[in-house]
């Protein structure tokens, strides 16, 4: 009996998402020795920003510019949000007491006049981290008094009586007189459930109405990526509803796949379309719009638009 011959075996093809990346997601990472700097500040005091953690496809000109987002409460977030690379987990490490501090002295060092705090979720915590917020903000103006600081919170959503909870947390930050309240509701109300796993969209929207309630002078803004399956009418209506409850900005970016664990990209909107939703927005009174694939929520965030 003759010997079959062997067939070549054929590489599983590349998936879509990853050898089709438009030409204008492509950008330089930046010179090592301009990213150094940031780096370096941050290492060496064993604190974390959301460009890292998050890899964030700016984070290359932000180091350059010797700019970053600072990430509180450690790398560890208690929710699953199937966009973000963010580590998740049940039990994060403990706070560091040194953090505020160590935040402080990175702001004074780079020079920074406007400071993007964020954090993880960090259900484990009493207060959802309200208090860490304004320690740290605290610590920077002590020794930074003239930089202007933006939040970009977590939902503070956790507990018994959560719904008040929620409201009391969001007033202890808005006490501390931020420069701007951001909270993202990340995509429509239909793709909440697979997208932001253990986050509401109401909830979100609630998190922008007390802070008006709270301080109505302060700014807020919330943003969305695109890419997920969503419709530009569903996208109108979100903007909608952000109007209702008084958001004063907005920011509108491509969903981009970190891994291949995360969720696939369904569709990267050309410039050109969001050129179009940033005009729709601003038709709507959004006082400060970005629109723009590689737009995140604190991209230039200190600049007017």
């Amino acid at each position: 009996m003759p010997t079959p011959s062997l067939q070549p075996v054929k590489s599983p093809r590349p998936r879509p998402e990853i050898v089709a990346l438009p030409d204008w997601l492509r950008r330089p990472i930046g010179k090592a020795s301009e990213l150094s700097a940031v780096q370096k500040v941050i290492k060496q005091r064993q604190i974390h920003t959301i460009c890292e953690e998050g890899r964030c496809p700016n984070r290359g000109e932000c180091y350059a510019n010797q700019t970053a987002t600072f990430l509180l409460m450690g790398p560890t977030c208690t929710r699953s949000c199937a966009f973000c690379q963010v580590d998740k987990g049940h039990s994060p490490m403990p706070l560091d007491p040194e953090e505020p501090k160590k935040v402080a002295e990175s702001v004074q060092l780079l020079g920074l006049r406007y400071v993007v705090l964020t954090a993880v979720a960090r259900d484990d915590l009493a207060d959802g981290g309200a208090e860490w917020f304004v320690k740290t903000m605290s610590a920077i103006r002590e020794s930074s008094p003239e930089t202007q600081i933006e939040v970009l919170t977590p939902d503070f959503w956790s507990g018994i009586a959560a719904e008040e909870q929620q409201k009391l947390r969001v007033e202890t930050v808005v006490r501390a007189k931020p420069a701007c309240f951001n909270h993202n509701v990340e995509t429509v109300k239909r793709l909440q459930g697979p997208v932001r796993r253990g986050a509401k969209y109401e909830r979100s929207l609630d998190v922008l109405r007390h802070v008006k309630g709270s301080n109505p002078t302060i700014p807020t803004k919330s943003g969305l990526m695109v890419g997920h399956g969503e419709t530009q009418e569903e996208l109108i209506e979100a903007m909608k509803d952000l109007r209702a409850v008084g958001c004063d900005r907005l920011t509108l970016g491509q969903y981009m796949r970190p891994s291949l664990a995360h969720l696939p990209v369904q569709k990267y909107w050309t410039p050109t379309e969001f050129d179009q939703l940033g005009e729709i927005a601003r038709d709507m009174g959004f006082a400060h719009v970005r629109s723009g694939p590689l737009v995140r929520s604190s991209y230039h965030a200190g600049e007017e638009p």
